[in-house]
């Protein structure tokens, strides 16, 4: 069968291009299109030197820079690529690639890393951290994502199949656009991760610095914890943000940006990673747990799927720092309950192989299924 592998945009190597570059192993002979290709030179191994086609919006103004201001435009970008030509398109979806337009002969499957979370449950957050609350430049924003979510419902009439990446994205998928999913785990690189030798006296946590993230509520828990050290790794837009939070804090050290090598060695030697994001999966705490590093997690979202309570990590339940610090002290009455061994075992069930393998069977299951309903006389 002759396939299409659709991604929103390609601009850097983060988690839902490794989810990507799982599917083109799978699909070694697939055409790969996208809304923009800006990703560097250094990045670009994983694509195997396959030509990208891309959409109008690749040759708009400061695109490259500003790519995410033309998401009104991407409903229209995406509808644009011809795809009839193939049998099977897959689709890497967390904006606008399920939006593809395919015919009734066409198997179309969606991954979904998560619903356009900026026009829907997340909308109100996305104006407040961007200043769009008020004044008619907010209005405009609310209009623009109105009809994107009105787009967003016309397209799931599209899609034969969702895959998502956890059951909370499952869910929201049931809650949004009322159709099932078939949960398959995102792939995460264990193999690169191992478990270290002597554990350090500090925590961790690492993340790109963006606000949903709440690094700052974790450096504001150990702000009030003098006595424990914080290591954090990561640089983004709040950064100067939580510079001002760690001021004068001998305790707290942040790294900025650091190599994946750097960032192994130092959940390998933490005593444990500690994660406040309400995330869809979440890649750093299998990575912690990879390297036999516990995991202190807010327990909602994605974490709840890739932490086990009480063997691999534990919970706090609120996004405050008092919930961050009782946790903290519940992990280090326990904390000799941890089994590096028994963590590291647990990462592995999130392997690249894995996922590949899980998402094949599906693929298939869905082709004989399409096939059987398409043309009932013929064998699939």
């Amino acid at each position: 069968m002759k396939t299409a592998v659709v991604h929103d945009w390609l601009v850097t190597y983060a988690g839902a291009e490794r989810v990507l570059e799982q599917i083109l192993l799978l699909y070694p002979d697939a055409d790969l299109f996208t809304i923009c290709d800006f990703l560097p030179e250094a990045e670009r191994e994983f694509l195997g030197g396959r030509r990208v086609n891309t959409t109008f919006i690749q040759r708009l103004p400061s695109a490259r820079r500003r790519y995410r201001g033309y998401l009104p435009l991407m409903p229209l970008a995406i509808e644009q690529l011809d795809l009839s030509g193939y049998d099977l398109v897959l689709s890497s979806s967390h904006a606008v690639a399920k939006g593809v337009l395919t015919g009734p002969g066409q198997l179309h499957v969606s991954y979904v890393h998560t619903p356009i979370r900026y026009a829907w449950d997340l909308q109100h957050q996305y104006l407040r951290e961007a200043g769009l609350e008020r004044g008619i430049r907010g209005w405009i924003v609310r209009y623009l994502l109105h009809r994107i979510r009105l787009w967003d419902l016309r397209t799931v009439n599209g899609v034969d199949g969702f895959v998502a990446n956890s059951d909370y994205i499952a869910r929201r998928i049931r809650k949004l656009y009322r159709r099932h999913a078939k949960v398959i785990h995102p792939p995460v690189n264990v193999a690169y991760f191992h478990v270290g030798g002597v554990r350090d006296d500090y925590f961790l946590t690492a993340s790109r610095l963006v606000p949903y993230k709440r690094i700052d509520l974790i450096v504001e828990a150990f702000t009030r914890m003098p006595n424990k050290r914080l290591l954090v790794i990561g640089d983004g837009p709040d950064r100067r943000k939580i510079e001002m939070a760690a001021r004068n804090q001998r305790n707290i050290e942040l790294l900025g940006y650091q190599p994946a090598a750097r960032v192994c060695e130092a959940m390998q030697k933490a005593r444990a990673f500690v994660f406040a994001a309400e995330e869809d999966f979440g890649i750093m705490p299998v990575e912690a747990q990879a390297c036999g590093t516990p995991v202190i997690a807010f327990g909602r979202g994605g974490a709840r799927e890739t932490v086990v309570k009480d063997t691999t990590g534990l919970f706090f339940e609120q996004q405050t720092p008092d919930a961050i610090m009782e946790a903290v002290r519940r992990f280090e009455r326990d904390e000799g309950h941890f089994e590096p061994a028994t963590i590291r075992a647990h990462a592995e069930h999130f392997s690249p192989d894995r996922f590949r393998r899980e998402l094949a069977a599906h693929v298939d299951r869905e082709w004989t299924r399409f096939h059987s309903t398409v043309n009932p006389n013929v064998n699939a």
